[in-house]
């Protein structure tokens, strides 16, 4: 049975959609806008949220999540990069994902795997990854949103205009 699992995956793909949905919003200089001195831009995030993915789910019941190959703070690192460039690195993550979750079965939620040294059930890290990965897509669905202002095409129900 794959019931919760292909549950967890329609949940990523569908905010990994509103990613890519925002992706397609922005000019290449909206992608690496920076919004204050302490703000990551798209690129960045999309660069944090790929480096995530493939650290989390390379080997992911056989070996520590956080891989020592990762260089988490590099992630953070402002860098130029074109739309395509920036599609790459964001398949890249999710492939490593995908892959992963389709060589489970249900029946895997309760084994245990590590990430930085803390032991958890699989259903437990799955959660955690979600909830990490769709707070970062949020972020980009934010800075989408405020960099389109008036042009922003909603993602989902959109507003309903009041007449003044």
């Amino acid at each position: 049975m794959r019931d919760i699992l292909e549950s967890l995956e329609r949940e990523y793909r569908r905010y990994k959609g509103l990613a890519e949905s925002t992706f397609d919003q922005l000019a290449a200089d909206q992608l690496a806008h920076v919004a204050g001195a302490e703000g990551n831009s798209i690129i960045t995030i999309v660069w944090h949220i790929s480096g995530n993915l493939r650290s989390r789910f390379t080997d992911f019941l056989t070996t520590d999540g956080e891989k020592p190959w990762r260089q988490r703070e590099t992630e953070f690192d402002q860098r130029a990069v074109t739309p395509a460039e920036l599609r790459e690195k964001w398949e890249g993550g999710w492939s490593v994902l995908f892959a992963a979750l389709r060589s489970l079965a249900d029946a895997d939620l309760g084994a245990t795997v590590t990430i930085r040294g803390e032991a958890m059930p699989v259903r437990d890290a799955l959660h955690r990854s979600l909830a990490h990965t769709s707070y970062h897509i949020g972020q980009i669905v934010f800075l989408g949103k405020s960099l389109r202002g008036e042009e922003w095409r909603s993602l989902t129900i959109p507003r309903q205009r009041r007449a003044t």
